[in-house]
């Protein structure tokens, strides 16, 4: 059952009013592959089955080294499984004014400056305070 035009008009500005109040929330809700892909856990399965395929293989031979070689191929494939994958940045971040307009969201400057500059300014407000 399709939404009628007031309730889509309102459902649209609950998301702006949610996207200028919180960015970094709707930022996250709207996110496509909030979910770990069915094809991850796979490939991750087939790895695994094959690193445990390499051990027993080299485990029957008398070959530790293909052993080993399973036990890597294992160890990989789940890590792989558990690994949580790169956000990825889409569309502009920041925040919605009301006309729909998007302010970009600046980088807060201590990001932007060098370990070295912010472990010296550290030291410097040290000092002036007291030692504190």
């Amino acid at each position: 059952m399709p939404l009628s035009e007031y309730e889509q008009r309102v459902l649209e500005q609950m998301e702006r009013q949610l996207t200028s109040d919180d960015p970094r929330l709707a930022n996250t809700l709207t996110r496509r592959g909030g979910h770990r892909p069915v094809t991850r856990y796979v490939v991750a399965g087939v790895g695994a089955a094959a690193g445990l395929l390499l051990l027993v293989i080299g485990a029957a031979t008398s070959q530790p080294w293909v052993g080993a070689i399973g036990f890597v191929v294992m160890f990989a494939a789940v890590a792989f499984a558990f690994a949580v994958p790169r956000a990825e940045r889409a569309g502009p971040q920041g925040t919605v004014a009301p006309d729909g307009s998007v302010r970009r969201a600046s980088a807060p400057a201590s990001k932007k400056r060098g370990f070295m500059s912010r472990l010296e300014e550290r030291w410097d407000r040290r000092r002036e305070g007291g030692g504190r």
